[in-house]
């Protein structure tokens, strides 16, 4: 864990683009309360299109221009082009935006080319070669391996060959296991990656969505944990307290452990996030 122990431990979180006006309104507040934890940054997730992507940008716009904090856009390249991935990067240039999640995204059913990028590490060599020193770059870790790779050894191969396409730092996949992150970091260490790894962490608030979530992206929920969160059956307020203690506790592990921070998916809720933030000691 030395790579990462250099390292200022900052708190970030992550939005999703509301679709009404309704949500827009409650992603405001939100921000604004979870404001008190002083997030390093905002990240936004992306809409490959049409009015996802619009409300996209109109987040980022908010939280760039109407707050006083950092936007982090993600940018999917699945089925982008050149030219309209560099119209995006001066939009946000313009903005004052200062920090790109790069991503690459997953292949929409049905489509077969991917377009002009194939992976995130194209992606990341794009922005350097247009816009050089002018964003940082975050990309994707997958402490419980990438669920394309085969195994370890090709999920980190594929994980180098993308730092060092240019990423500055990286931000994981949730997960649940501490040891996980931390036989991931040494892997990274041996391969000669180093730059801040930050745990992302999505508090639990619900059973079925928390497998289902999981399920879709290849993340793993322990035995001993789905049980416990079954054994509360129709008491929503005891899985929600049971899973800020779970969350709470794991997360102040990685800080104590030398994790430049915690990246927490928010689901556009204040709570327990920010509960769970204010209880943590960073170094």
């Amino acid at each position: 864990m030395q790579s990462q122990q250099k390292h200022r431990q900052q708190l970030s979180l992550e939005f999703f683009p509301p679709r009404t006006d309704k949500g827009m309104e409650n992603l405001k507040t939100v921000a604004q309360e979870l404001g008190a934890i002083d997030p390093f940054y905002m990240s936004v997730t992306y809409g490959a299109g049409g009015t996802t992507q619009e409300k996209t940008m109109e987040t980022v716009r908010y939280i760039q221009t109407q707050t006083d904090f950092n936007s982090a856009p993600h940018l999917t390249c699945i089925g982008a082009t050149h030219e309209s991935i560099l119209s995006l990067l001066n939009e946000y240039e313009a903005m004052g935006v200062k920090r790109i999640v790069a991503l690459r995204g997953d292949l929409p059913s049905g489509m077969m080319d991917p377009g002009e990028f194939k992976y995130a590490s194209d992606l990341v060599a794009f922005i350097k070669e247009q816009k050089g020193n002018t964003f940082k770059i975050e990309v994707a870790a997958y402490p419980e391996t990438h669920p394309q790779a085969r195994n370890c050894d090709i999920g980190i191969k594929w994980f180098k060959h993308k730092v060092d396409q240019g990423a500055d730092a990286a931000i994981t996949q949730y997960f649940y296991n501490f040891d996980s992150y931390r036989y991931f970091i040494d892997n990274c260490e041996k391969n000669g990656i180093d730059l801040p790894i930050i745990p992302g962490i999505m508090p639990i608030t619900n059973y079925e969505n928390l497998i289902r979530f999981s399920q879709g992206c290849g993340a793993e929920v322990p035995r001993w944990l789905r049980c416990r969160l079954e054994s509360f059956e129709d008491d929503q307020a005891g899985l929600i307290e049971f899973g800020k203690d779970v969350v709470t506790e794991l997360s102040q592990k990685l800080l104590d452990a030398g994790a430049p921070g915690i990246h927490f998916y928010s689901m556009n809720k204040t709570e327990p996030t920010l509960e769970i933030a204010k209880a943590l000691t960073l170094k």
